[in-house]
């Protein structure tokens, strides 16, 4: 059974977001990578590309297929992970630590509130095992 941290909120796109601070580290969830299967390559933005919520940020390819990455929340990329650059595989082995994607200094702080709560991802992606 996936793990969905207390600590995070998340869309459904399964993306994850934590607010570290004033800014926000942004992630695909243990159920996405469990969807996509073994990852090969992760695309992002650099540094200072500005995100628009819900609006495709990079994309990740994996043995099954190549899926598009969506903003959580609207903001600045502070950081991109270079990491997954030489190992995509962090993001099978860790999407919630080693696999983050992004650091964003948010343009609306609000919208991190908007998120989903991990009971409510739960139930949605039960939702979606079962359709």
């Amino acid at each position: 059974m996936p793990n969905y941290p207390a600590n995070l909120r998340y869309t459904k796109e399964h993306e994850w977001a934590k607010q570290e601070g004033d800014l926000v580290r942004i992630g695909i969830t243990e159920f996405a990578v469990e969807q996509l299967g073994d990852v090969t390559l992760v695309d992002l933005p650099e540094a200072g590309t500005q995100l628009h919520a819900l609006a495709h940020f990079g994309d990740i390819e994996s043995v099954k297929a190549v899926s598009e990455l969506f903003a959580p929340l609207s903001g600045e990329v502070v950081e991109a992970n270079g990491a997954l650059l030489d190992s995509p595989e962090l993001a099978n082995d860790s999407p919630y630590h080693d696999g983050w994607m992004l650091l964003v200094r948010p343009s609306n702080p609000r919208e991190f509130e908007s998120l989903m709560s991990p009971q409510a991802y739960e139930q949605y992606v039960g939702s979606l095992e079962q359709g």
